[in-house]
């Protein structure tokens, strides 16, 4: 594709860990470097309390670590499709509606695109999963019609969307030589997506590509679910996860499951949360576990923990074993995990990827043996169990991972170029 004049449109990838925005111009890079050179901002809002201002991305991951007051919120996105977007949380010590914590982040990936381009973006091409929410088509909806509402609020003009694998389909298509038929499989933060598509180098620029999409389809599974997992199995045991009551029930879990759930972490903080904790403790056949995670509450280390967690995945792809140092909440305590037991907690997980897939293939009556390549891109498409567990489905097929993080943005600037100009 040869520019001489740079688009009127940008592309954002808003994602639920990490977000880019794509424009395209001539002899530059599509993807702009949002911070630090780098071009991710993760998906973050720190609130500072003791300056009274919100920082985003990794600054606001490194102020929250070196101890500042305040409030984080992460994994933005998951509260799309959510209950949780229709009420309010407390911020600086005011009431905030979660449908505004989603302007303030887009429009922080607003203002720093205008800043690196010099000029205001009124027409814009979001990215959106495959379904925002599964089996349920009007609260999908609904979330879309939210994204639409925050953008117009925040000055775009035009708003339109591409579903985040045909916007990686076409990043790919613009460097292939021939036609084939691709399975873009797209793992990212919150959902797994995935589309079937035909590409070829004489159809990049044509506008209607409608009859090239052969099917599309995805679930709600991704990256945070898969944190989730590994805390579940390997973390949250030490905190009394499992531990019995002394009438022989389990332990209630619901403390544990918002650990491990990065949007719902700031609700174990609560007054009333930490109250029937404590009142349980009595009740508990081995109070250990418990003790603990009162401490851990206490000393507000949820978020901390839940960033150990995920690093933990991210090493667990190129390694068997990471330990979890604990000792802040107990001397000599650590969490010892293992690809091993990784893979045995997100096995459910990938047999729902694997059935999303085969349900993509059946919709478009196509046999395994017809696909050429599996595209893989999105941040957590590089977890072992999975990838092995897709290519296995499509043993013929060629293997080509995408950028991680930007194949989507890329492909939403040139759908943004096609539609706005």
């Amino acid at each position: 594709m040869t520019l001489t004049t740079p688009a009127r449109a940008c592309g954002i990838d808003f994602g639920t860990s990490n977000s880019t925005v794509g424009w395209l111009r001539p002899g530059a890079d599509t993807l702009l470097a949002l911070e630090d050179g780098k071009i991710t901002l993760p998906s973050v809002v720190f609130f500072n309390l003791e300056e009274h201002r919100p920082v985003y991305g990794r600054l606001a991951l490194q102020e929250y670590l070196e101890g500042y007051e305040g409030r984080l919120m992460r994994s933005l996105k998951s509260l799309l499709g959510s209950k949780l977007l229709k009420s309010e949380t407390t911020v600086l010590g005011s009431s905030l509606p979660f449908r505004d914590l989603l302007g303030f982040f887009i429009g922080e990936l607003k203002n720093r695109a205008e800043a690196i381009a010099g000029r205001p973006f009124e027409q814009v091409v979001l990215g959106r999963p495959v379904f925002f929410v599964d089996d349920d088509p009007l609260a999908d909806q609904e979330a879309e019609n939210t994204l639409v509402a925050v953008a117009h609020k925040l000055g775009f003009k035009d708003v339109s969307f591409q579903y985040e694998p045909i916007a990686a389909a076409f990043d790919y298509e613009s460097g292939i030589s021939g036609e084939e038929l691709v399975l873009i499989v797209d793992i990212g933060g919150g959902t797994s997506d995935f589309s079937l598509l035909r590409l070829a180098p004489e159809r990049r620029m044509q506008a209607d590509r409608q009859n090239d999409i052969l099917a599309t389809g995805g679930v709600h599974i991704g990256g945070t679910d898969f944190d989730k997992q590994l805390s579940l199995a390997g973390v949250m045991p030490l905190f009394g996860y499992g531990s019995r009551m002394k009438s022989d029930a389990p332990m209630p879990t619901s403390s544990h499951l918002n650990l491990a759930t990065w949007h719902t972490i700031n609700a174990v903080y609560s007054a009333q949360s930490q109250r029937q904790l404590q009142s349980m403790r009595y009740d508990i056949v081995d109070p250990t576990g418990i003790d603990r995670l009162c401490k851990l509450i206490e000393r507000r280390e949820g978020h901390w923990l839940a960033m150990e967690v995920e690093e933990s995945k991210i090493v667990l792809t190129e390694q068997e074993q990471r330990s979890i140092d604990l000792s802040r909440i107990e001397a000599g305590l650590s969490a010892e995990l293992s690809r091993n037991l990784f893979e045995n907690a997100i096995e459910p997980l990938l047999e729902r990827v694997r059935g999303s897939v085969s349900q993509l293939l059946n919709d478009a009556g196509v046999s395994v043996g017809q696909v050429h390549t599996v595209f893989f891109t999105g941040g957590s498409s590089g977890i072992p169990a999975l990838r092995q567990s897709v290519a296995a489905m499509l043993p013929n097929a060629r293997h080509v991972e995408g950028n991680t993080f930007g194949s989507i943005g890329s492909g939403l600037a040139i759908e943004a170029h096609k539609r706005y100009g």
